[in-house]
């Protein structure tokens, strides 16, 4: 018997997947899904009630990226010893 496939759908003719809740998602499978819904939606390939469940499933997944965005930055600040510095490449600083 075949297993299902637990990968969330990826690709501009991706079906959207409510199921999966928004905050158990890794922000790269997050972007990835959002990415999907933004090339469906701009491709008008959408009815209109599957183009508003999309835009709510895009809106939450943006908010998600976003908090996981928000809280690196605030781990680097940590690390940091609460000052985030901007990035100076070739600096020499190792740390």
């Amino acid at each position: 018997m075949p297993r299902p496939n637990t990968e969330p759908a990826v690709g501009p003719d991706a079906a959207i997947d409510p199921v999966t809740a928004v905050g158990a998602l890794k922000f790269e499978v997050a972007l990835a899904e959002l990415e999907a819904i933004i090339a469906n939606m701009e491709g008008g390939r959408l009815p209109l009630a599957e183009s508003l469940a999309a835009y709510r499933r895009g809106s939450e997944l943006l908010r998600h990226c976003q908090q996981q965005l928000a809280d690196a930055e605030h781990a680097i600040q940590i690390l940091e010893n609460g000052s985030l510095r901007d990035f100076e490449p070739g600096s020499g600083e190792a740390g």
